[in-house]
């Protein structure tokens, strides 16, 4: 069993990763301790830096205007890996309901 399989608290498909937009500057921390590739940051489009309010703007603004995204959410094992790493506290995993498990599954 790999370290990061030892971590995880659920299988895939049972939890997910939610980003808040308005927190998230872009740091990649994320990126880098997800095992299963969950995240991806990337430059925010016009469309999506104008719909963040004032602050939030400027701060993705002063940090390169980047944002982590959940692109391969089905992949999040809930380790928590991402939790802990992200400085700006902006992700938090939230269970999905079983509705959700089985018609993905």
């Amino acid at each position: 069993m790999t370290a990061a399989a030892q971590d995880c608290k659920l299988p895939p498909k049972v939890a997910r990763p939610v980003i808040d937009p308005h927190r998230c500057e872009g740091a990649g921390d994320c990126e880098e301790v997800c095992p299963y590739g969950v995240f991806s940051v990337r430059k925010l489009t016009k469309d999506e830096l104008k719909s963040l309010p004032l602050k939030p703007w400027l701060k993705v603004l002063v940090h390169g205007g980047s944002q982590a995204f959940v692109v391969n959410g089905d992949a999040c094992h809930a380790c928590g890996r991402c939790v802990t790493a992200c400085p700006e506290k902006a992700i938090r995993l939230t269970r999905l309901a079983a509705t959700e498990q089985t018609r993905d599954a």
